[in-house]
């Protein structure tokens, strides 16, 4: 067999885990982890990205009311995806997710793939989530008549974007208003910044300062960092039924006629961007490693939170399309426009104060599963030994989540939300599907190893995820396509450059820990 697709035994990944130099704090149980899971879950995808999803946006059309069919086509998806992530975490209580997966059932030159196309899904999706965060606090201080100044509250691409649009309305003799408050925003950021040699300075400073704190928070030590999200997670459950039960008093049926505007291509396209609200659930497998009693509780965390989010996600989806006009949806803030257009805004800013507690948590889990991915490659050799240290008092991989927290917080002050939520999706269907792949492997080469639990109906189960993430994938537009081929020829470069050199599993002989 080619060293390119040599496996690392089972028992070797669980047995670096004993290293004292490289032990990470087994904390976590069942409630915790579900709360990982529902805190990863539920973030900019539903407070952000379903009002897109609805109305349509640039590449795509919208499902319209139809956003509920999306919903639920992805909920399937995502349940056979999260039922094969189930049977690897209890089985193999290691941190690194799909990465350390991939590297017991494909070999290295996956393993490495799919470690570098997760920085897709948790570092790339962090700056989209901080992106949508500070549109949401930005809200939420304009409550308190607080306004941060526009060419530091959004991106350069956004500001172009935005001037374009407002620069249409204007030939067209369309109303401005008609465009939304926060396109206005973006295209006021390019008229009021101030330039250096000659080139606006168009900066998210709220985007950055969270990815910050977020940074340091995950710094200090796995405990403090399950507590924070836990509290964050029920504060923004609490106002997404506030939400609900509110906004199902002023739902009006016409606005669920047509029901599907644009028919299956619509429910297809929008499922493939709402799909980002269903990022998370695999989250929970990055934190096997500090799970108190893994083969038991992260089946109950992985599954537990995908059914949690799938009901919260149905009930949202029916109550926004019914309180105003699907093609009226298309903002950063869906769920408090709705409110708004009722002049409602007292209940908006209770909104902007869920999105902005749900986004903050769903930034928790993500980074800090970036952080664990890249410690599992650093202590497999695939990158750097500093990688996988461990802070000596806190019992965190310190150097990568700082670093980590240094990149989200760049990308995230300067890139398009749009953009990087594509980006994410696609990078997170790979993933699911390589997982699923991997389930099919280990069921023909090991099948007598203990599996604290079973994915049901093997073969199909995995190979309905493998399916349905590839129509998904197919869904997402050509130039989301283009820019994931450059991504993962950046990471093969950066293999042979380095890690097809470095591996331990090459360099030591091949048993058991």
């Amino acid at each position: 067999m080619s060293p390119l697709f040599r496996v690392k035994p089972l028992d070797r990944l669980i047995g670096d885990t004993e290293r004292p130099d490289q032990q990470l704090r087994r904390t976590l149980g069942p409630i915790q982890l579900m709360l990982l899971g529902i805190g990863a879950i539920v973030g900019a995808g539903i407070f952000s990205t379903v009002g897109t999803a609805a109305a349509g946006g640039e590449h795509h059309v919208g499902a319209g009311p139809a956003l509920v069919v999306s919903f639920l086509m992805v909920a399937v998806a995502c349940g056979f995806a999260a039922l094969c992530y189930a049977e690897f975490a209890a089985m193999v209580p290691v941190a690194g997710s799909a990465y350390t997966y991939a590297y017991a059932t494909l070999g290295e030159l996956i393993a490495w793939l799919i470690g570098w196309d997760l920085v897709l899904e948790y570092a790339v999706s962090n700056a989209a989530v901080a992106i949508s965060w500070s549109g949401y606090f930005q809200e939420l201080l304009r409550g308190f008549h607080v306004s941060i100044p526009a060419w530091l509250g959004t991106d350069f691409r956004s500001a172009l974007q935005a001037t374009a649009q407002v620069a249409q309305a204007h030939a067209a003799g369309t109303d401005l208003a008609t465009l939304g408050a926060g396109i206005l925003r973006d295209a006021e950021a390019l008229k009021s910044a101030p330039h250096l040699l000659g080139l606006p300075i168009i900066f998210n400073l709220p985007a950055f300062s969270i990815i910050a704190i977020i940074t340091w928070i995950g710094l200090i030590g796995i405990r403090e960092t399950a507590f924070t999200n836990s509290a964050l997670a029920i504060g923004k459950l609490v106002i997404i039924v506030f939400f609900l039960v509110l906004g199902a008093c002023y739902v009006k049926p016409e606005n669920w006629t047509p029901f599907a505007p644009n028919g299956l291509k619509g429910i297809s396209s929008a499922a493939a961007i709402i799909f980002f609200a269903y990022i998370g659930f695999d989250a929970v497998s990055t934190a096997s490693e500090e799970a108190r009693n893994p083969q038991r509780d992260m089946p109950i965390g992985i599954i537990g939170s995908l059914v949690v989010c799938t009901v919260l996600y149905v009930a949202v989806a029916v109550v926004l399309t019914g309180m105003a006009k699907w093609d009226t949806l298309g903002n950063a803030e869906p769920l408090a426009f709705a409110f708004s257009a009722l002049n409602m805004h007292w209940t908006a800013g209770i909104i902007a104060l869920g999105a902005v507690l749900a986004t903050t948590s769903a930034l928790v889990p993500f980074q800090v599963g970036q952080t664990r991915i890249f410690f599992a490659m650093g202590r497999d050799g695939l990158l750097p030994p500093w990688a996988a240290k461990v802070h000596p008092r806190w019992r965190t991989p310190h150097i990568t989540t700082i670093l980590t927290g240094v990149f989200v917080a760049a990308f995230s002050s300067l890139a398009n939300i749009n953009e990087l939520v594509e980006l994410t999706n696609i990078g997170t269907l790979l993933a699911f599907a390589l997982v699923a792949g991997g389930i099919l492997i280990l069921r023909r080469t090991q099948p007598d190893r203990p599996r604290p639990f079973r994915a049901p109906l093997v073969p199909w189960v995995p190979l309905a995820a493998i399916l349905c993430c590839g129509y998904l994938a197919a869904k997402l537009p050509v130039v989301t396509w283009v820019r994931f081929f450059v991504w993962m020829a950046v990471g093969l470069m950066i293999y042979f450059g380095y890690g097809v050199r470095r591996s331990r599993l090459r360099k030591t002989p091949l048993v058991p820990a």
